[in-house]
């Protein structure tokens, strides 16, 4: 017996219900992008492999999808890379593109590839699938989509302020209420780590302080001290772990602690006016906070730091994060071209509003009627109705056997078809059509204006 197919770990098949609730969610951030003034691009689903490398710091690297070259390729292997079996050196002789692992670099090389087409600043909004090496896990998979919004060519701090609204538009769309969009900023975590004697630990500090939600404060500790991060500094970083109060109360305590940290400060300004701005223009139905252990561990951020939690209740992680990149093209040579972006976790996202019960009725409604199939003439008099029924928006089908009447009864209510349409010999002679709810059990009988203006 053939041994039954599977896919790989951290793939999945979606059903046509899964398809349409999938499509809802791109649709409705597809409206918002649209409505904040974004444009749709698309970039290819691998890129070089220099393309990707290197720009998403030691962990990311190892989590990005190589594609072995064609034909033969250990032909041009590096025999010595090969023998000693060292797979990281052998990887950059026998790979010379990757799956991409995200959308914001390949964006960073579409805009310098571009940068004599497009009128800047420049808004877009993309959505595509993204692959990571990754261990799957709930809300975690190896193959899913992004949804970014990114905007270059613009340094101005109102850009931060409409990313913030834009995800509050688009979470009250979905009736997602009391999302929280936690925000910070890199320069007060460079400042932190310059004032404590770590500046040349950033990276390892910020990766190792962004996973405080995971770890615990003693994870981030242990973690630190493995880095080679002083006992003392720790300390001195330990009101970090502790931090309450409302915004402008936070803001005030990180102004003290960073007072001899001149980027700090900076920083400290860039969240104050987004901070502020926010609370004069208001948020729908999410709430904004102030998260001085966000770091994200990304390197290219330098700015604006932001990531969204679901709803209180809801166990799940981030379902979107984004910030600013100061000169994120300069990796392909195009000099001091700010931007920030955003994204969607668009799988994330369907759990949630699975997991809360939000998604409309309507979204998976299939074939509104299935007409009962009584053989060749009477087919073609339903064929006939049905193709009128389209042309004015219905949707409705013809069950294609002239099958026991019993099994297309059957084949309706499991397909979640609301209405069967009797057209047999009676019905076209007298120009009639029979018309049945099968929720409720009640039958009419209509003409085809009749039957149109029912359906509808």
């Amino acid at each position: 017996m053939a041994q039954k197919p599977s896919i790989p770990k951290g793939t999945r098949d979606f059903s046509p219900q899964e398809v349409a609730k999938r499509q809802y969610l791109m649709g409705v951030m597809r409206t918002n992008f649209e409505k904040f003034g974004y444009q749709p691009i698309e970039t290819p689903t691998f890129e070089n492999s220099e393309t990707l490398m290197g720009k998403y710091g030691e962990e990311g690297d190892r989590l990005i999808f190589k594609i072995l070259n064609s034909g033969d390729y250990l032909s041009k292997a590096n025999e010595t890379h090969l023998a000693n079996k060292d797979s990281l050196r052998l990887t950059a002789s026998i790979s010379e593109k990757a799956l991409r692992y995200d959308l914001t670099v390949p964006f960073a090389r579409y805009v310098v590839q571009h940068q004599n087409d497009i009128e800047f600043p420049f808004k877009r909004y993309q959505i595509q699938p993204v692959w990571r090496a990754d261990r799957p896990q709930k809300g975690r998979f190896r193959e899913f989509y992004q949804c970014d919004a990114d905007v270059v060519g613009s340094t101005s701090l109102w850009q931060e302020v409409e990313l913030v609204q834009l995800y509050d538009s688009v979470f009250s769309e979905l009736g997602l209420k009391g999302v929280t969009i936690k925000i910070n900023n890199r320069k007060i975590l460079s400042g932190i780590a310059e004032v404590i004697g770590a500046k040349d630990k950033l990276i390892d500090f910020t990766v190792a302080l962004d996973k405080l939600d995971k770890i615990g404060e003693d994870g981030v500790k242990n973690e630190m001290i493995e880095k080679g991060i002083s006992a003392e500094a720790i300390q001195k970083v330990q009101p970090l772990f502790q931090f309450t109060g409302t915004i402008s109360e936070k803001i005030e305590q990180l102004s003290a602690l960073l007072s001899s940290s001149e980027e700090g400060q900076k920083g400290i300004e860039e969240l104050r006016f987004i901070c502020e701005s926010i609370q004069t223009l208001g948020l729908k139905e999410s709430f904004l906070d102030l998260d001085v252990t966000l770091a994200r561990g990304l390197n290219y951020y330098t700015g604006a730091i932001l990531e969204v939690a679901p709803p209180a209740g809801v166990s799940m992680g981030s379902i979107g994060g984004g910030g600013r990149y100061d000169d994120l093209t300069g990796i392909f040579g195009l000099k001091n071209m700010s931007g920030v972006g955003i994204s969607f976790g668009l799988d994330r996202i369907y759990l949630v509003m699975e997991e809360l019960g939000l998604f409309p009725e309507a979204v998976t409604s299939t074939s509104k009627a299935l007409f009962i199939n009584y053989g060749q003439a009477e087919a073609m008099y339903a064929m006939q109705a049905l193709t009128e029924l389209r042309n004015q928006g219905i949707r409705a089908e013809l069950y294609p056997d002239a099958a026991k009447i019993g099994k297309q009864f059957t084949h309706a209510e499991r397909r979640g078809i609301r209405y069967a349409i009797m057209a047999g010999e009676t019905e076209r002679a007298a120009g009639q059509f029979g018309l049945k709810d099968l929720t409720s059990g009640d039958q009419v009988s209509t003409d085809l204006k009749g039957l149109i203006a029912k359906l509808r």
